[in-house]
């Protein structure tokens, strides 16, 4: 799977993650000041952050195509900051850094979601916000039946996404109150993979 990983993967990743662009600028309106994003990707959504952010920290264990990543942070309007570093494991910055912390179509890989989470609450302001985006488990009883049933197989060819994750039980139980949420099916793809999951979590 190495090779796979990091060779044939990130092209995969890429552009299947293109096809989310315009569910990113509502996501990220209320980004600001100094901004950690976990799960930086192929930088995504570097153009659709507002310019009330200041400086952008991004995290990402995989270096994904770092030719076309870097022609994307060259346009950033705002200085962008890289650290090779899984979530889970600690995260170098000191408690209540960051203004504010995005998440798009990451907490599905990360290997142990509670401790990624409770770092993002560790290092985020008190009155700062977490905004994110994610596919998770569907409320529809059939679908995620299938969700279960998939989710092993789709974890070994998707590089660890995983299919079923309870998105909004796993952000409280992580420390974070959700004021906004919203789930809704995306028309287009496959229903295993289109229950989302979108709002704003507080500390």
């Amino acid at each position: 799977m190495g090779f796979y990983r990091r060779h044939i993967f990130p092209w995969v990743m890429d552009w299947a993650m293109r096809q989310m662009g315009e569910l990113r600028p509502g996501t990220l309106a209320r980004a600001h000041g100094e901004v950690l994003e976990i799960g930086f990707g192929t930088g995504l959504n570097l153009p659709h952050y507002p310019s009330s952010v200041r400086k952008l920290v991004g995290l990402d264990p995989l270096n994904a195509l770092p030719e076309r990543v870097e022609a994307r942070i060259a346009r950033a309007p705002f200085p962008v900051e890289r650290f090779a570093l899984f979530a889970e494991d600690g995260l170098p910055f000191e408690d209540g850094r960051f203004d504010c912390v995005t998440m798009t179509w990451t907490l599905c890989s990360i290997a142990q979601p509670l401790p990624a989470l409770q770092e993002m609450r560790r290092v985020l302001r008190p009155d700062g916000y977490l905004l994110f985006i994610e596919h998770g488990l569907s409320q529809d009883p059939g679908v995620a039946y299938w969700q279960r049933r998939l989710s092993p197989l789709h974890r070994r060819v998707a590089c660890g996404c995983t299919l079923d994750r309870p998105i909004a039980d796993l952000l409280r139980k992580g420390g974070f109150e959700l004021p906004e949420l919203k789930h809704f099916v995306l028309e287009q793809g496959p229903r295993i993979f289109t229950a989302t999951y979108q709002g704003v979590a507080r500390p």
